[in-house]
């Protein structure tokens, strides 16, 4: 950790952690995709280059184990439900997949290698995760401007959106975050915004003021974290009030060399940003604490 460098502000200080995550040979950090940790702070990284997997570390970045060289195309987004079990979008084969923490495909949803009909799953979806009721929503995506909801038993329930910039539409609906009132946050990238809806896809509302937005996470305090392709991190509070934000580029800790894709926070408060870009780029940032 470096004790010369805090980024953040009022009460969401963060240190950078230098050189976390140095995996061995074959398995180094790369184009991060996506991050998520466990109910024991394990951290999930999915990695789309150089090697496309699903990297495991501990906290303190020590590497423990990878799998899904051979399941994954062209990794995108994971999501880890209460119960530890992994959803992982492909842009690369049209697919969400759930599997165990050891890599274990429980269910595929979409046709590996082939597009939906025109507004049905999937076209290159980006992002998924389970609601408090139980129903799974899919942000879809790269292909098309559409968000799916599903019910427990991966029946398709229903799907809206379509391109534009209006209520409801979309231009690129990159990630997606489901509240403890089932209020559906939707990261509409191109369009520099976070549209929230009812659970039946109805609009509700939405957050500007972001410079490309990517990825999106709440914590069990209700507290909400972005991360944008600026690039930076912004910390907001349920009501869309900004609690603290960050980001400068360049090589040095608590800097971003281009965009920050996807954050998470583990049990400690502590963030993960990965970031995609040509070189690839991973920080751990641990909470400061008063």
């Amino acid at each position: 950790m470096s004790d010369s460098i805090s980024v953040g502000g009022g009460g969401f200080m963060y240190s950078p952690v230098e050189g976390w995550g140095s995996g061995p040979t074959g398995h180094e950090l790369g184009l991060v995709s996506a991050v998520v940790t466990d109910s024991k702070d394990r951290v999930y990284i999915f990695n789309r280059a150089p090697e496309t997997a699903v990297l495991i570390f501990d906290r303190d970045g020590n590497f423990l184990d990878s799998w899904g060289e051979d399941i994954f195309v062209s990794p995108h987004s994971i999501w880890i439900d209460a119960d530890d079990l992994l959803y992982l979008t492909d842009t690369g084969d049209h697919t969400l997949r759930r599997c165990t923490t050891d890599g274990s495909v429980q269910q595929t949803w979409g046709i590996p290698g082939r597009t939906g009909a025109p507004g049905a799953p999937f076209n290159r979806p980006t992002w998924a995760m389970t609601a408090p009721s139980g129903a799974l929503y899919v942000t879809d995506g790269y292909g098309q401007s559409r968000v799916h909801k599903f019910a427990q038993s991966g029946d398709l329930l229903l799907s809206w959106g379509e391109e534009g910039s209006g209520p409801g539409q979309f231009k690129l609906p990159h990630a997606v975050w489901v509240d403890r009132n089932e209020r559906v946050y939707v990261v509409d990238r191109e369009n520099n915004r976070i549209q929230i809806f009812d659970s039946e896809g109805v609009y509700l509302d939405e957050w500007r003021g972001f410079q490309r937005p990517q990825g999106i996470f709440v914590d069990a305090n209700d507290i909400v974290y972005v991360a944008e392709a600026r690039p930076g991190v912004k910390i907001l509070t349920l009501s869309g009030e900004v609690l603290a934000e960050w980001g400068d580029a360049g090589d040095l800790p608590g800097q971003f060399r281009q965009f920050p894709h996807s954050i998470w926070a583990d049990s400690h408060g502590d963030l993960y940003v990965g970031e995609v870009t040509g070189h690839g780029l991973f920080q751990k940032f641990a909470r400061i604490h008063a």
